[in-house]
């Protein structure tokens, strides 16, 4: 795997070793499409657990079938960050290191050798939880060629991946700044700390056992969250995503039920409410035996809120300019400041606009 000049890390082939098997054409999801599958029965859900959902991106859904899974002697994957801040997948066996996978990293995950690993532990019929992207769901599913009783597999509703390579150069500037290295700190996307909508992105010192972070920012003020919403810094490939409307395969597909205040405000709850689309029969047995509180939602009303779940976001006129620049090794920071600056005169429009809208509500 070779980081191309964009960030992004893509297959390179040894011509002297390849014996033209077409197995990697067999496995790639871009290539070998699935069928549109609607969602057998659709929650909105929340944890019991007070704690585990403030600590969860949304309502708290991942944790508990993380932790039905280790109960039995299973095994979980998901994205960590590893020492230096590099986000890529990882194996748990126990949930004291639950944790380290729990919580939204908008980054690209290094798959690394993981589908090996799991296909290791299914075959010594350890029961596994592999969770990920869609595609990395669908590469798993192309990957292992066969239905294992002992695999579930939950992907999430993703916008698109942002570059390993921008993260690299922006979280290590941020660093720099605060005169702190990665292995001193760690990292929420999603802190709650200004609650579950105006979500943060803070940084916290791992060194001492404190609740209060180094530097925190709600997500529209930071410039790396506005370059991943703005999609400015996402794959290519994200921008024709293959493993929409559920052609993932998924048991279970997990998001933030946004829309929630509009069709169950009962159920609205700031610490987050989490969207579960079960597709499986598989999926739904360990969403029941879940310590979640679920109630059962209308799909098309809960994906209204939810439209990445369907179709891929567009590829923005500024991606071509931001990367250019990217190249030229000017700081991310920069950059995205200048894609991304709204004049005085445009935000005044854009706050006018949105006082008008709220009046008119």
């Amino acid at each position: 795997m070779i980081e191309d000049d964009e960030g992004f890390k893509y297959p390179q082939i040894d011509t002297s070793l390849c014996i033209k098997c077409g197995l990697c054409e067999k496995v790639c999801p871009y290539l070998n499409l699935n069928d549109i599958r609607n969602p057998r029965i659709v929650y909105a859900a929340q944890n019991i657990d007070y704690n585990k959902k403030y600590n969860s991106s949304s309502g708290g859904v991942f944790v508990s079938l993380a932790e039905s899974i280790l109960n039995k002697g299973g095994v979980v994957f998901g994205a960590a960050f590893n020492s230096n801040l590099v986000v890529e997948h990882f194996c748990v066996e126990s949930i004291d290191n639950l944790h380290l996978i729990m919580g939204s990293k908008y980054v690209q995950s290094d798959i690394n050798t993981t589908y090996i690993k799991c296909r290791n532990f299914l075959e010594k019929n350890r029961l596994v939880l592999f969770s990920g992207t869609s595609c990395q769901i669908m590469g798993l599913n192309l990957f292992l060629n066969k239905k294992y009783d002992n695999l579930l597999t939950v992907d999430i509703i993703c916008h698109g991946v942002p570059s390993p390579g921008v993260w690299r150069k922006y979280i290590n500037f941020e660093l720099r700044k605060i005169g702190f290295t990665p292995k001193q700190t760690f990292i929420k996307f999603r802190d709650k700390n200004t609650g579950w909508e105006k979500f943060s992105f803070s940084i916290y010192d791992k060194t001492k056992n404190n609740s209060l972070p180094i530097k925190t920012s709600i997500f529209y003020k930071n410039i790396y969250m506005n370059g991943f919403l703005s999609n400015i810094i996402l794959r290519p490939s994200c921008y024709n995503c293959p493993a929409k409307n559920g052609k993932s395969k998924s048991d279970i597909t997990l998001a933030d039920f946004w829309g929630i205040k509009n069709c169950h405000s009962e159920f609205y709850d700031n610490l987050g409410v989490s969207l579960v689309l079960v597709h499986s029969e598989k999926g739904h047995s360990f969403i029941d035996k879940s310590n979640i509180e679920l109630i059962k939602v209308d799909f098309e009303e809960a994906i209204k809120y939810n439209p990445s779940y369907m179709k891929s976001v567009n590829e923005p006129n500024k991606r071509e300019m931001f990367f250019s620049l990217y190249k030229k090794d000017i700081p991310v920071e920069v950059i995205l400041k200048k894609i991304l600056h709204v004049s005085l005169i445009r935000r005044v429009i854009n706050k006018f606009k949105r006082l008008t809208h709220h009046a008119r509500k």
